[in-house]
């Protein structure tokens, strides 16, 4: 009883503070969250501009009633967002989803793009990563790591270290130094990118065998 008489009074502080500032985190999530939420949405669009830029908007395929699920990390089914890009002229000129996987030291989430017959790619970009400064981060502006994915076949991917000339098209060489998250990259876009077209195909949105 003692013991416990002496814990309270040497950490009344501590209890109290803890309460107070996990109580102001709570509020402060509440009040910015929908800010923030944009803020995330207003960086996709803008990524997505970048690699498609024919498109005038987008159409996202959950207003048309149309569900896209992947299995991700260890079994688990995921919803993924995948948006129709349209031209002016009210053409697709490609699609474009986000997808996330482990990288080297958290989640990295990419923003992808294909053409419009999900044939080829049109590209990726981070919207959000916490790789290390300096070495894993080079996935967001190693401009011959990136360019590997523009033009690669629109299915599944292999990260090598030296390229196959009979398979160069459909292999990315990673980046030195910053190996896991490259390949981290690859492993995202391949995974997402072979469930996504089967389930566009099945579902009518494009061709079979593209």
């Amino acid at each position: 009883m003692l013991k416990i008489k002496h814990f309270i009074q040497q950490s009344w502080l501590l209890i109290i503070s803890s309460f107070f500032f996990g109580l102001l985190i709570a509020i402060a999530n509440a009040r910015w969250s929908d800010e923030i939420e944009q803020n995330r949405i207003d960086k996709l669009n803008h990524l997505t501009v970048a690699l498609l830029p024919e498109a005038k908007h987008f159409i996202d395929l959950d207003t048309l009633g149309i569900e896209i699920e992947i299995e991700a990390s260890k079994g688990k089914r995921k919803k993924i967002k995948v948006y129709k890009a349209v031209s002016g002229a009210d053409e697709c000129v490609g699609w474009s989803f986000n997808a996330a996987g482990q990288g080297f030291q958290d989640k990295i989430e990419l923003v992808i793009a294909v053409d419009k017959d999900f044939q080829k790619l049109a590209g990726f970009d981070v919207l959000a990563s916490n790789e290390t400064p300096g070495l894993g981060d080079k996935i967001k502006y190693d401009d011959d790591y990136r360019a590997q994915f523009k033009g690669a076949p629109a299915g599944k991917l292999e990260a090598v270290r030296t390229l196959d000339a009979k398979k160069k098209r459909s292999q990315i060489v990673v980046i030195s130094g910053a190996t896991v998250s490259s390949e981290a990259v690859v492993k995202i876009i391949s995974n997402s990118i072979t469930q996504i077209k089967k389930q566009m195909q099945e579902k009518g949105l494009i061709g079979n065998g593209k």
